[in-house]
Order: C-alpha cells, then sequence, then structure tokens
C-alpha cells in the first residue's frame, strides 16, 4: 500500500473501528437525548448562587433548548454566597429557583415554552411546580428527588409527567 490516498483511507477506517471497539468495551456510545439535556442542567446547576443547594434547569421542545435557569438571588441583589442565607422554616428563601428562573428567562426573551418539557437537576418543590403547570409544560425530567410528594399526585391528576433520570 504505496498510494498516499489508499494509507489515508487504511488509517481512517482503522481509527473509526478502534474508537467503535473502545466504545463497546467501556460501554459508551453516544449520550441520548434524555441524557444531554440533563447533563447541561447539571452543567448549568454549576452557577447556582446558594451552596445549600445547587439546582440547574432546561426547557426543552423539539430537542431545542429553549430557556436554562439556576438558582440564585433576585437580580440586582447579593447572593447567598456572598452575605449568607435567609433562612425560613429550614429553608433559605434568598434565592429564585432555577425551575422558576427558566420560566422567567423565556418570558423575559418572549419565547413559548407551552408544551415543552423542563429538565431539573432536582424534582420541583411545590411552588416551583404549579409555575410549571401553568407554562403548560407536559412533562418534567428530573434527577434527585426534592421534598415534595404532592408534586407526584397533583401531576398525576394534571397528566403531567414527572420522570426520574438516573
Amino acid at each position: 500500500m504505496t498510494d498516499p490516498q489508499d494509507v489515508q483511507k487504511f488509517l481512517e477506517d482503522e481509527n473509526r473501528r478502534a474508537e467503535e471497539a473502545g466504545r463497546k468495551l467501556e460501554g459508551k456510545g453516544r449520550v441520548g437525548w434524555h441524557h444531554y439535556f440533563m447533563n447541561i442542567a447539571h452543567v448549568v446547576a454549576s452557577r447556582s448562587t446558594c451552596d445549600r443547594k445547587h439546582v440547574g434547569a432546561v426547557i426543552v421542545r423539539d430537542k431545542n433548548i429553549l430557556s436554562t435557569g439556576y438558582n440564585g438571588s433576585i437580580r440586582g441583589l447579593p447572593h447567598c454566597d456572598d452575605v449568607g442565607h435567609d433562612m425560613v422554616a429550614g429553608h433559605c428563601v434568598r434565592t429564585v429557583h432555577a425551575e422558576a428562573n427558566a420560566i422567567i428567562q423565556a418570558a423575559r426573551h418572549g419565547v413559548r415554552i407551552e408544551g415543552a418539557d423542563i429538565y431539573t437537576t432536582a424534582s420541583p418543590c411545590w411552588e416551583c411546580f404549579k409555575l410549571i403547570a401553568n407554562a403548560g409544560i407536559r412533562r418534567v425530567f428530573y434527577g434527585e428527588f426534592y421534598r415534595e410528594q404532592k408534586v407526584f399526585e397533583v401531576a398525576q391528576q394534571l397528566g403531567i409527567e414527572l420522570i426520574k433520570i438516573e
């Protein structure tokens, strides 16, 4: 095999085969859409400004990101990380939650989210769930359970799917 084009094709084919074999060996492959968006929600959570809990949310329709949000202080006010927590009944109330911020961002930019899905790193609290339901979001994909069993009961009544992503 002396022709440079043949050598190049051979190397490309071998690299492709090695890559596929490596994926199979490691049990990896192309990440599915749900994990893709949940991974993005985790990156969004890294912007959170309350060290008690970092939460991220991504609103998606037709495999397109419409809006994102993370838990952080009211625009223009100091962050928990800077001035401490504002605790009421064991919960920090200084922050706006990730789901609410994602819905607010969509509204600020004129993005329609009715019929969309939301990916959030933690299941929504009752207050955020009410916003999600009234915004017309139909499915909630979440990472970890967060304190509100009532959300699951009401979601079932409303036909809103809550789907845990491991």
